[in-house]
């Protein structure tokens, strides 16, 4: 480079520099005389601004998309997916945050499943002293009270069913693929549940979809269960069509919940204060929303007009 060049190109830095401070810049010429330019700085700040976003962007949008998959781990890591991880890039501080992050889900993890374990494994080893107990109240045979023997019967049904739920309950959270898939007559399969109690009515429209036959007739019997116990009649079960989805709903004329209790009924082990806390285990809607969630779709509750309950299971008719 030239002497003439070196200064024109000093005189440029300058000029830069007198433009981001708004203020003269002079400029020498080879024969002595010099220019005056007076630049604006509303002129420059736009300029550099752009031009140091220009340079920084490349960081910044890589720093960004990492921080935009740390967010959607945890996001979900809260919505139940226990396994949710992060990778681990470089070595700064978003690295060290998703370090951090890994560990406290890999505990979460162990915790949740070490709990669900203990849970299923304690419902399980209760059917040996329960079928003792259901053996001694055969044994009994007439000579037993009847009215005692009819409660034993209760209790011991009822405590088989409250082991039945749990099992499920656990078996559902802890496998994650279904135990049979086929084709399910959703119609033919809510008609043949329908006949099992008395004065309920079935209307809708035929829908097929694939799934599990035994979860899906027990999220049908468990909505009709809920129904009988704390609902009045009529109950009806109505099958939708909807776009993409078949809605599954049973009507009671039971009294309509408040809106506190309607948040907390697919809780498990909820049972409303003006409910008789001796019927049912609180687990049946739990349930069924667990089921509905396990194929893609999900459960929800309905006041009805002017008065009446309507529990419903919204399911993908593509599985």
């Amino acid at each position: 480079m030239s002497h003439l060049h070196t200064r024109l190109f000093f005189t440029l830095v300058g000029s830069l520099a007198a433009f981001a401070l708004g203020g003269i810049v002079f400029m020498h010429i080879d024969d002595g005389s010099r220019v005056v330019h007076v630049v604006h700085s509303f002129i420059i700040f736009p300029a550099l601004a752009l031009c140091i976003g220009i340079a920084t962007y490349p960081l910044t949008r890589r720093l960004l998309r990492r921080l935009e998959r740390l967010e959607q781990a945890v996001d979900a890591l809260g919505a139940g997916n226990l396994s949710a991880r992060v990778a681990v890039e470089g070595k700064d501080e978003i690295a060290r945050l998703a370090q951090s992050f890994n560990r406290a889900a890999g505990r979460i993890e162990e915790l949740v499943g070490a709990h669900k374990r203990l849970l299923a494994n304690a419902s399980h080893e209760l059917r040996t002293p329960l079928a003792r107990v259901r053996l001694a109240v055969e044994l009994m045979g007439e000579s037993a009270d009847p009215k005692r023997r009819a409660g034993l019967d209760g209790d011991i049904a009822e405590l088989d069913q409250l082991i039945d739920e749990i099992l499920l309950a656990s078996r559902l959270d802890t496998v994650a693929s279904p135990d049979a898939d086929e084709e399910v007559d959703l119609l033919a399969l809510a008609a043949e549940e329908c006949a099992r109690y008395r004065d309920v009515r079935l209307d809708g429209v035929a829908a097929v979809r694939r799934g599990d036959p035994r979860l899906l007739r027990r999220l049908l019997r468990n909505l009709l269960d809920n129904a009988q116990r704390y609902g009045a009649a009529p109950i009806e079960v109505r099958l939708t069509r909807l776009s993409g989805s078949i809605e599954i709903a049973v009507n009671d004329a039971g009294p309509t919940l408040s809106v506190e209790q309607s948040q907390r009924l697919f809780e498990p082990f909820y049972r409303p204060a003006a409910t008789d806390r001796s019927i049912g285990t609180g687990l049946g809607l739990s349930l069924v929303r667990q089921i509905a969630q396990r194929h893609g779709g999900e459960a929800a509750y309905r006041p009805l007009e002017p008065h009446g309950n309507s529990f419903v299971a919204t399911l993908p008719l593509r599985a």
